[in-house]
């Protein structure tokens, strides 16, 4: 724009401003507006003193919570008085002075305001404020001011073209709101759905999970399409998406493509299972909480979370603890002095250990082994059989070695010393 163009547009609005400043319409309208905004402010307040429901908020009593939406509207009550009243003033200032644009614009503005107000205090949900605030407000007032059609041909007319392929601001925006509004849809429906999968009881849980990733996987791909609908694209786009996948798969996202078919193998195969307790070969350890599409998470005894790729457990070995049977066995070793009687050793250490809640009688009793002859002491092992992995919740090796010293001491059998 050139410095005279600028002059021109300058002097114009310099013009409409003393027009304003000397028109008598301008004056009516603009007390008309301070008239209905003054009325609506009187009549909001006297409404909420006189008024029960508005007054205090209700505690008790019935209809509780009709009556806390009726209390919490009360900040409503000024903006909407305030868009009826210039209403009013609308169709007064038009009899009476042939004028009523500036009114019409105040009373946009305080539908604007009824909207703002309707969302701040209604609408809880951090995202569907979010959204209320920052896209459903800037519509409404461009609609209501009746520049919606003019920003959008603007937006329309910002784009980027190469060759058939045309981008413009208004298709990345309406692809944000519209793909933010389907991904949280489909979050919301993903979540429930996987809940009511894994609630049928008539399936096993590797099947419940494995439908609920092939859900979760439908759901997802369901809404990628909408999304292309709703943005007018065609579906034949999607041949080559899935060239361009295939190349990106090639040369970079092998290991997201190979975690994610592990996932699928891993269910399908029934190898691991929610619940399961496995060992890596590198030491890692825990129990499987959550099979997902790109890894697998185990919770430690220690309340950390070890995710581990899915690749990893179809490549590499690892020992699943409780994949067919939970009951686990385990060995707690101890020396006695040569002065005592190892039969009755091994008797009074059987039978401690046995009195012990956690363990188990089947598939075999405890078992106590003489195991070596050292210097100065002989060295047995208990063997016992528990229902779970020892740790966490499980400590059951440190209470069987407490078991072994209080008969021990009981019995007056020696302990090595140093």
């Amino acid at each position: 724009m050139t410095a005279d163009e600028l002059k021109g547009h300058g002097e114009r609005l310099l013009a409409t401003l003393i027009d304003w400043a000397t028109s008598p319409q301008f004056y009516a309208q603009a007390g008309a507006i301070v008239a209905a905004v003054a009325v609506a402010h009187f009549a909001a307040r006297q409404i909420r003193n006189k008024v029960p429901y508005f007054d205090a908020a209700p505690a008790v009593g019935p209809f509780l919570r009709i009556r806390e939406v009726i209390y919490t509207s009360r900040n409503l009550l000024f903006p909407v008085l305030a868009v009826l009243m210039l209403a009013i003033g609308v169709q007064g200032t038009a009899a009476t002075v042939g004028a009523s644009w500036l009114v019409r614009l105040a009373q946009s503005v305080a539908v604007v305001g009824v909207l703002y107000t309707a969302i701040s205090r209604f609408i809880t949900h951090p995202l569907l404020r979010a959204a209320g605030l920052y896209v459903a407000i800037p519509i409404a007032a461009l609609q209501v001011f009746g520049w919606f059609d003019d920003a959008v041909r603007w937006l329309d007319g910002l784009s980027l073209e190469a060759g058939n392929i045309r981008v413009s601001v208004l298709a990345l925006i309406k692809a944000g709101i519209f793909g933010s509004a389907l991904f949280w849809l489909g979050r919301l429906s993903n979540d429930a759905g996987q809940k009511a999968i894994r609630r049928q009881e008539a399936l096993d849980l590797p099947t419940r999970e494995l439908f609920a990733k092939l859900f979760q996987i439908a759901l997802f791909c369901a809404g990628f399409v909408l999304l292309l609908q709703l943005l007018g694209l065609d579906l034949t786009a999607l041949a080559i998406f899935g060239g361009a996948l295939g190349v990106g798969i090639g040369f970079g996202l092998q290991q997201i493509a190979a975690n994610f078919i592990s996932g699928i193998i891993i269910l399908l195969e029934r190898s691991l299972k929610i619940g399961d307790y496995i060992e890596m070969d590198g030491g890692k350890a825990g129990i499987v909480k959550e099979l997902n599409m790109r890894s697998t998470s185990l919770e430690t005894f220690d309340g950390k979370e070890i995710l581990v790729p899915n690749e990893k457990l179809i490549t590499t070995s690892f020992s699943n603890w409780t994949k067919s049977d939970t009951h686990q066995q385990h060995e707690v070793t101890f020396q006695v002095g040569y002065d005592c009687d190892v039969r009755e050793v091994q008797r009074v250490i059987t039978a401690a250990v046995a009195k012990h809640t956690q363990v188990l009688g089947k598939p075999e009793e405890p078992v106590c082994e003489l195991r070596s002859f050292g210097d100065k002491a002989m060295g047995f092992a208990v063997e016992f059989w528990v229902d779970g992995i020892e740790g966490g919740p499980n400590k059951v090796s440190s209470e069987v070695r407490l078991l072994i010293w209080e008969a021990l001491k009981a019995n007056k059998m020696t302990l090595p010393r140093p």
